[in-house]
């Protein structure tokens, strides 16, 4: 963008700033992105994944649209019902989230491999039942791959829908074939690794999921979450809409979507669509920078 029309977009840029940082305070990770000096971390500048995951319009509208999938799996839906405050700090787990993925992609090496041990402690104590007997765990291999490509599909998905640039042949696939390694690290089992293999698991899982009254429920208090910040109504259904509008065609039809919410998500994706580039100079200094500067020393 050039230098008058930074000028002119900087007023915008500072309000989306404080609305971001407001929304996700920075600090409270209590990650080092700064040190020690030239540690690439787990995946280092040359990846597809810090590429991916430096864009904030496409990683939150993502992390969304993997909420509204993961709705429609019965077990992991189950812990989330059992073991989490979903209905009044929906919020906080999106930042827990945005913590874990951050700190496991820009992260020095130790402090990403001491993020997955306490994440995989805590996954270890949930454990229950649905609402018919089924057992679960969230330590659980297969949720754990569920979970782990619900949340990787949109990521990529949210980065080819309102990302800075299209990703070049091949770099796709690497990109699921990166990003595996954190599941796997977290115990997950026969992870997809290209983007084939991630259609082919969703084809086969697809048996497995259903849209009942908790994931109605799920969805509902989603669709009334307030992030903190200036307009919280008008830009959760503009990023709600833009994770919506990448939600594969059969997670659509499953969830039940109606023309005008189709109709809704599209107009919602293209603001967003619009609005990226303020989000890329509002935040260029992010994590993601940090790391950068790292590793360069």
């Amino acid at each position: 963008m050039t230098t008058p029309l930074r000028f002119l977009a900087a007023p915008a840029t500072a309000r989306i700033r404080a609305w971001v940082l407001g929304a996700f305070p920075r600090g409270q990770s209590g990650i080092d992105y700064d040190a020690p000096i030239g540690d690439p971390g787990l995946f280092g500048p040359g990846s597809v994944t810090w590429t991916v995951h430096a864009d904030f319009a496409g990683m939150l509208s993502g992390g969304l649209c993997a909420l509204m999938l993961q709705a429609l799996h019965p077990q992991a839906l189950a812990g989330i019902w059992d073991h989490s405050n979903f209905r009044h700090d929906l919020v906080g787990r999106l930042r827990r989230t945005t913590n874990f993925v951050a700190g496991t992609t820009y992260a020095p090496t130790a402090q990403a491999h001491a993020l997955v041990s306490r994440v995989a402690a805590i996954h270890a104590r949930v454990r229950g039942k649905t609402a018919d007997g089924v057992a679960y765990a969230a330590d659980d291999p297969a949720l754990l791959t569920w979970v782990h490509v619900t949340e990787s599909h949109g990521f990529l998905e949210g980065y080819r829908r309102y990302g800075p640039a299209a990703l070049a042949a091949g770099e796709v696939d690497r990109y699921y074939d990166e990003v595996r390694r954190v599941a796997e690290a977290l115990g997950a089992r026969d992870v997809p690794g290209s983007e084939a293999a991630v259609e082919e698991y969703f084809a086969a899982v697809q048996d497995t999921l259903r849209f009942d009254a908790r994931s109605r429920e799920v969805l509902r208090v989603l669709s009334r979450i307030r992030l903190p910040g200036p307009l919280a109504g008008a830009s959760r259904d503009v990023f709600l809409g833009a994770g919506a509008a990448l939600l594969p065609p059969w997670a659509d039809a499953l969830l039940e979507r109606t023309g005008l919410q189709r109709a809704q998500a599209r107009a919602s994706s293209a603001a967003m669509r619009a609005m990226s580039p303020l989000f890329r100079m509002a935040l260029s200094d992010g994590v993601a920078a940090r790391a950068h500067r790292r590793v360069a020393g």
